[in-house]
């Protein structure tokens, strides 16, 4: 059956051919001249579907990623999820290279790949680690361990914008929040110690690789300020692998809960306003809301429950940046040993041994010997010397 579409353009020119005035036709169908000569050049009696319309898309793409690396990429998303493993874009872009597939396709282009194909389904049931042992920090007792993330830029009408730095506690589940006006450095040091003042400083804590955490790239030795803070208080800040997020996983599911359950229901029109509802949140979170993993008790409970006495600074005020460079101490980078046998500190690049291969392993720098160290299994394999400046 023919649209209505059809129909009217079979009508139109068929008046045509019959000599009807080209400008009586298109006033009557109130179409222009280009359209009438566009059907009458495509009329053909001896094809009946001349009136049907034509696709518009190219008919190629030069753009478009080459069929062969498509199919490479589906394949190698298919075998990580069938090994159990992760099987994101990240994971498939470090798969081609280890493949040695020319050209590598980018981030953005292996995720338009597996939407395309419909592959972006996630695994079912509970995911089981596999594979490379990963090294994991203690989280029994409270302040053994905290995780800490950045959100934003988040914005509130006003305009105003910040971001939230948020804090968990591994083992009680508590949360520590701190709205700062920027990522820079004395934000972040009176972050951290605002939030410290209330749930204590912990012996390790656990960060992604962004500046705002370890310092600048340019002077990847130099330590930055929560680095320094850190060690100045005895704490170990500990860095999880470059693009692997998941590792920081109880920080980054709380970011959700963070985004959904405040800055997406609670009002907040000035700075004043975005202070008392961020204390007031944390307040609540801590006293209220109950988690499985602490058996069903509220982070208050928790820590109650293992009646530990915790460590607070000193003083009111956060230290002033630039701090004073700290003479002993350590700190931590994991990191996965790719096929070119090289671990990354932030940019600097170490030859390593082949038996480190597609291993997981814990670069510490001691502040003290001006040494970095590597470690497998808590078991130390290598060493080079690491002047700080």
């Amino acid at each position: 059956m023919k649209s209505k579409s059809q129909q009217e353009r079979i009508w139109a020119v068929l008046r045509f051919l019959k000599g009807e005035k080209p400008e009586a036709i298109c006033a009557s169908l109130g179409r222009s001249k280009s359209w009438l000569y566009k059907w009458v050049d495509r009329y053909d009696e001896n094809d009946l579907s001349w009136s049907e319309s034509h696709s518009k898309r190219p008919r190629t793409n030069a753009s478009r990623t080459p069929k062969e690396i498509e199919e490479i990429v589906k394949m190698v998303r298919l075998n990580l999820y069938n090994r159990d493993l992760f099987c994101g874009a990240q994971a498939i872009l470090w798969e081609l290279e280890d493949l040695g597939v020319i050209p590598i396709p980018s981030l953005r282009t292996i995720n338009r790949i597996l939407s395309r194909n419909e592959l972006t389904h996630r695994r079912t049931g509970k995911y089981a680690a596999k594979g490379t042992p990963y090294p994991k920090l203690p989280s029994q007792w409270p302040n053994q361990t905290h995780q800490a993330d950045l959100v934003g830029p988040c914005y509130l009408k006003g305009p105003l914008r910040f971001y939230g730095l948020n804090v968990v506690d591994l083992a009680t589940g508590r949360c520590g929040l701190y709205p700062a006006d920027t990522k820079g450095s004395q934000d972040m040091l009176d972050g951290f110690w605002d939030i410290w003042k209330r749930m204590g400083i912990p012996k390790f804590i656990q960060v992604d690789n962004a500046m705002s955490f370890f310092g600048s790239p340019t002077h990847p030795r130099g330590m930055g300020p929560l680095i320094r803070l850190c060690l100045h208080l005895g704490v170990e800040p500990w860095f999880i692998p470059m693009s692997e997020p998941w590792r920081n996983g109880v920080i980054e599911r709380f970011n959700d809960f963070y985004q959904q359950k405040f800055l997406a229901k609670v009002l907040m029109a000035t700075k004043e306003d975005l202070h008392r509802e961020t204390l007031a949140f944390e307040q609540r979170h801590n006293a209220s809301y109950r988690y499985s993993k602490i058996r069903g008790e509220t982070p208050v409970k928790a820590l109650a429950g293992k009646k530990v006495k915790l460590r607070f600074p000193d003083c009111t005020e956060a230290p002033r940046h630039r701090m004073q460079k700290p003479e002993v101490g350590w700190y931590h980078l994991v990191r996965l040993i790719r096929s070119d046998l090289k671990i990354n500190i932030w940019g600097e690049l170490f030859q390593v041994a082949p038996e480190l291969k597609l291993e997981y392993v814990v670069a510490s720098i001691d502040v003290k010997e001006q040494k970095l160290k590597l470690f497998l299994d808590k078991i130390q394999v290598d060493e080079f010397d690491y002047r700080l400046r």
